[in-house]
């Protein structure tokens, strides 16, 4: 009796799950991530939140786009996949015009495009469903808010590899917005430094050898900030009473800040920002647009030497910083 109640049992249970199962199923999702500096470190952790995100839907993605930030490349890269008729496209819009018309081709093909990681500012007349990715403003306002606590007046430096590019310029746009308003003695200087590691601690070394009044040396990317990092280690600023920080987890970064040379960079968790966006689209399709489409803002940590410590001994896929980490294919699908 046992026996049969317990094999009836099974039975039932196999049953449910084959429901299940036979509910859950849906056709098998692709889904295209349009980047502007596709081999950029900076986004191992959200090409491995894409990764995850996709194993636990079932889907395909591909991550493609433009290695140095041009717009052409990158419409180009949303025009493929329109032709190929991919399920959903996340964009990177870092220009506040040029992807309105490529975006309303894919719209009007039926696939909804979502913005991950840099948004047009409102009245762009971009129509992309939502974005996914930090309040940038916003967190170049946390920023100013703490050079506030570290700088009380005097020569400061905010300092930009691209001016204008909207992944970044809104976080000068909020740092500046705070130092202007604090009522504080501050000299601002805007010093933009390239798209290039090698290009930005140039700049920021002669910017500093011109100008050795400067109390405080702050960037809004990750390349910028760690030449910051560098020059402050080379001519011992932090010493000097100088102050610096920046955004992005760059392993240099994490270890001058360790060492006491740099007092701050802000984690914006690039992982979430591919893994939330999977989950929209995903959850957009499969619901035929009844959940979602959502904005979410990934936030910030503030990375200083009390925190920095985790970031530097586990090498895991959240921060970016692992040993496994390998860049994807420009053009290929994320084996999932």
């Amino acid at each position: 009796m046992q026996t049969a109640a317990l094999g009836a049992s099974l039975a039932a249970l196999g049953g449910i799950r084959r429901a299940a199962a036979e509910e859950a199923s849906h056709p098998r999702f692709r889904f295209v991530f349009v980047n502007h500096v596709t081999t950029n470190p900076f986004f191992t952790a959200t090409q491995y939140g894409i990764r995850d995100a996709a194993a636990l839907v079932g889907a395909d993605t591909q991550w493609t786009g433009s290695q140095n930030s041009i717009a052409a490349e990158m419409i180009g890269a949303i025009n493929a996949a329109i032709a190929a008729k991919a399920s959903a496209i996340a964009v990177s819009l870092v220009d506040p015009h040029a992807f309105n018309d490529p975006v309303e081709r894919a719209l009007a093909a039926g696939i909804p495009v979502f913005a991950y990681n840099a948004d047009v500012p409102p009245g762009s007349g971009n129509k992309r469903l939502a974005y996914i990715g930090q309040d940038l403003f916003k967190a170049g306002q946390l920023m100013g808010q703490r050079i506030l606590e570290l700088v009380p007046g005097g020569r400061v430096a905010l300092m930009i590899a691209t001016p204008g590019q909207l992944n970044i310029q809104p976080r000068i746009d909020g740092a500046r917005d705070v130092l202007d308003k604090s009522g504080r003695s501050y000299q601002i200087d805007i010093v933009a430094t390239g798209a290039t590691v090698n290009e930005e601690l140039s700049k920021v070394k002669a910017y500093y050898l011109g100008h050795q009044d400067v109390k405080g040396l702050f960037s809004v990317d990750g390349g910028t900030t760690q030449s910051v990092a560098e020059t402050m280690e080379q001519y011992g600023l932090a010493a000097k009473g100088v102050h610096g920080g920046g955004f992005d987890l760059l392993p240099r970064t994490l270890s001058l800040i360790q060492g006491g040379h740099l007092d701050f960079t802000i984690d914006q968790q690039p992982y979430l920002q591919g893994y939330y966006t999977v989950m929209e689209m995903h959850n957009y399709l499969m619901s035929g647009g009844l959940v979602g489409p959502a904005d979410i803002n990934t936030g910030l940590k503030f990375v200083t030497r009390a925190n920095v410590a985790p970031y530097l001994a586990t090498k895991s896929r959240f921060e970016g910083s692992s040993s496994e980490a390998q860049f994807i294919p420009r053009s290929g699908p994320i084996q999932s």
